[in-house]
């Protein structure tokens, strides 16, 4: 007997099958757990915000009213190697719910936010790099 492949082309329900399935392995992981965790009160929540931000993302859904930004802003403790695990958990998980079409786009869209951030945070593409450099606007240098 042939077992029936689940998983989803990309839509909301795949992705929120998704972001619920990749936000249990954050809270989990040890390294952007010990960041996660302290930050996000409400798990639940959380996640609806992270579906509506992905649908945005993906689905050009225009229901996420955030910015990604300002909250990666704000947590102090993020470095690269956060964004680098963060990158792997999410290859790893996206093939797990989605159809090949739709983790090839997803991967994509993480990969360029994640390089966004990363620059707008000042820092570097891997560890062993040095950072950019470039002030934060808004931000006064110490």
């Amino acid at each position: 007997m042939r077992r029936m492949d689940t998983r989803s082309t990309l839509d909301e329900a795949g992705i929120a099958r998704l972001v619920d399935r990749f936000y249990d392995k954050v809270r989990a992981d040890p390294l952007l757990g010990a960041v996660f965790n302290p930050a996000v009160r409400d798990w639940d929540e959380h996640k609806r915000l992270l579906t509506s931000f992905w649908c945005s993302v993906a689905l050009r859904a225009n229901s996420y009213q955030g910015s990604p930004m300002t909250v990666h802003r704000a947590q102090p403790a993020i470095r690269t190697e956060h964004f680098e695990r963060w990158m792997a958990l999410w290859r790893e998980t996206v093939p797990e719910v989605l159809d090949e079409t739709g983790t090839a786009q997803m991967i994509e869209y993480a990969e360029r936010i994640g390089r966004s951030l990363r620059l707008g945070l000042n820092l570097p593409e891997h560890p062993q790099a040095r950072p950019l450099g470039i002030p934060i606007v808004g931000q006064l240098r110490k």
